[in-house]
């Protein structure tokens, strides 16, 4: 789908602690850093549809598994992360997004936003509004 970029992530496995890369201001699909912050996800719950307008989203599921959904232009695309999916998934503005909890365990995410949170710069919509079958 224009507009999204999914870049696999490395990690440095360490007996005494892994590290989990994020973003480099070098990666493909960064644009700017406004803010980052932690976002959860319970179980089967299901956060959507939003819009951005000015924001792109650099989104990493960090604990449990959540399922993105994008839409554009009468096209769905659906990716899974988790840690056994480590990716990093890049939205640019314009593209209709929900999400669900998968895992029974914690589902959080990381976004780390282009800029910094304006409630005027996104635009809301119900779960119903769009034909999606969760």
């Amino acid at each position: 789908m224009d507009g999204v970029i999914v870049t696999s992530l490395s990690t440095i496995d360490n007996p005494k602690g892994s590290i989990y890369h994020a973003m480099k201001e070098s990666d493909v699909g960064y644009t700017g850093f406004g803010e980052a912050y932690f976002s959860t996800v319970s179980y089967g719950e299901i956060k959507g549809w939003k819009k951005h307008t000015e924001m792109t989203l650099n989104l990493i599921v960090i604990s449990g598994e959540i399922e993105f959904v994008l839409y554009d232009l009468n096209d769905f695309m659906s990716i899974r992360l988790s840690n056994s999916n480590y990716c990093r998934l890049t939205v640019k503005p314009g593209i209709w997004m929900g999400f669900k909890g998968i895992s029974t365990d914690r589902n959080m995410l990381l976004n780390i936003a282009s800029i910094e949170h304006n409630p005027n710069e996104s635009v809301n919509m119900g779960l119903e509004e769009l034909p999606y079958e969760w």
